[in-house]
Order: structure tokens, then sequence, then C-alpha cells
């Protein structure tokens, strides 16, 4: 479960970081969850917009995104999905 605590988030980015850490499966809220505890609290307005789209695709869509093993939608290829996704391959740049 997240490491983060969210005292000191504004409500935006508790329901977020909550959200991130109750995905459905395991593997996305190891990828999300992982991500936000260490990126969240830095995101600004436009970035927090995008993770709030991310949240919304089906685990199964944004997992393939994630491993490469589909090609991610224009409209989701934003700085914060490939930031997420680097993060995940241990690139960790938050």
């Amino acid at each position: 479960m997240t490491e983060r605590s969210s005292e000191g988030l504004d409500l935006r980015r508790r329901k977020l970081l909550f959200r991130s850490w109750h995905r459905g499966t395991r593997e996305m809220d190891l990828i999300m969850g992982g991500f936000a505890d260490c990126a969240l609290a830095g995101l600004n307005d436009a970035e927090l917009s995008d993770f709030e789209r991310l949240i919304d695709v089906p685990d199964h869509d944004l997992l393939a995104w994630v491993t490469g093993e589909a090609v991610v939608p224009q409209d989701f290829n934003t700085v914060l999905f490939r930031r997420m996704r680097d993060f995940h391959h241990g690139h960790r740049k938050s």
C-alpha cells in the first residue's frame, strides 16, 4: 500500500492518491500508486488533470500502454504518462 500519507495534500490530491492505490488490479495499484506516492504533491493543475484522465482508463488498457504491449493513443501520450511509464521502468525522475 501507499507509503505516503495524505496529510498535507489538498482534497483533489488525496482523492487521486486513494484512487491510485485502489485501481482493481494489483499491477496497476503498484504502478499508479507508486508514482502517485512520489510525484503527486508536485504536480501542477494541468498534470493533475492528465493524471485524473489516466485514472479513468481501464486497467488492462493502461497496463498494456505502460508495458509497451499496446500503442498509447495520441491523446493519452502526455508528458505525465511518459513520466509514469519511465518511473515504472526504473527511471525514477519524479
